[in-house]
């Protein structure tokens, strides 16, 4: 089967947490909705794009734990393939407790990386990215750097989710082709908000396009069509855990249906307002129908969101 885009990550399980504030220590809290997702950038990334008509495929590691199995369930009911999605027999997986609040909008997370170890070089199925279109990674590891430059040298082009703790993104910015930023990364990088001189600043260095994200205040890119600024959908924010992650699915989705730059963000700032609707990172998620008429007419339709969030409040038990 050929893949449009392949994502490069280690997929956890979120247990995503709401509560209207975040209490004090020695306090309680009671909590307002509760719900296990699958989780982690580009996993998350690729669920969206799945779930816009994109054929896409994970390459990870997990544990053979019940998180393991709830991580390659939640890729195959989306249609992302599995096939190098490593089970690390007797080995437990990234799990992640993920606490939303409403008074500040904001979220903290706390994690167990698990035991299952990541792919080695000599696991790593280079054969799988030829002929694609797209290779999605999240870090600029060795070992993701090799797939990256092989992909790259087979005709793919690059998109990376440059976050916090991307600390060698200058270094090796020549193999990127499409940087989506964080406002995190933004500020690392740069002390002023002359968004179009560093924007292009940055493009001069490699990629083709480069976008910044800054969550409710919009985002900024630059790519060969020139440079656009696009503000933030307005909704009722309710969880912006994933928001970056599904705003890259979004955006590759939007370019493999041949939108540029500008359009495809714009789609996928869409995409991702809707999933800030709901809680966690994915049952938020729209398809292509709810996005373009929230697009046009500014309404989301729940009917289809609400049976998914239905879906990840019944917990692990069901996988």
């Amino acid at each position: 089967m050929r893949f449009d885009l392949i994502g490069m990550d280690s997929p956890c399980v979120d247990l995503a947490v709401n509560v209207e504030q975040i209490p004090q220590p020695n306090h309680g809290e009671p909590i307002r909705n509760v719900s296990w997702q699958g989780g982690g950038k580009v996993a998350t990334g690729l669920i969206a794009a799945a779930r816009l008509g994109v054929k896409a495929a994970v390459i990870g590691n997990t544990g053979t734990d019940i998180y393991g199995a709830f991580i390659e369930a939640d890729f195959t009911r989306h249609g992302v393939d599995t096939k190098y999605l490593l089970k690390r027999e007797g080995k437990t997986s990234h799990f992640d407790i993920v606490i939303s609040d409403k008074k500040t909008g904001g979220r903290n997370i706390l994690y167990y990386p698990g035991s299952a170890q990541p792919m080695s070089e000599e696991e790593l199925p280079l054969h799988y990215l030829q002929n694609i279109k797209y290779f999605y990674i999240a870090r600029l590891d060795e070992i993701t750097r090799k797939a990256a430059r092989f992909a790259k040298a087979s005709g793919a082009k690059i998109l990376i989710d440059a976050d916090s703790g991307l600390n060698n993104l200058i270094e090796h910015i020549g193999l990127i082709d499409i940087l989506i930023g964080s406002e995190f990364i933004y500020n690392s990088l740069f002390s002023d908000s002359d968004y179009e001189r560093n924007c292009r600043a940055l493009r001069e260095k490699g990629p083709e396009t480069v976008i910044f994200t800054f969550g409710e205040k919009g985002l900024v890119g630059v790519s060969e069509e020139g440079y656009f600024e696009i503000p933030a959908y307005q909704v009722e924010t309710v969880d912006t855990v994933g928001a970056g992650d599904v705003f890259h699915g979004a955006f590759a989705a939007g370019l493999l249906e041949n939108l540029n730059a500008k359009e495809a963000a714009r789609f996928a700032a869409a995409v991702s307002a809707i999933k800030c609707t709901r809680i966690g990172g994915r049952a938020g998620i729209p398809d292509k129908v709810t996005v373009r008429s929230f697009m046009e007419t500014g309404i989301i339709d729940y009917t289809e969101i609400d049976t998914r969030v239905e879906f990840y409040q019944r917990g692990i038990e069901h996988v």
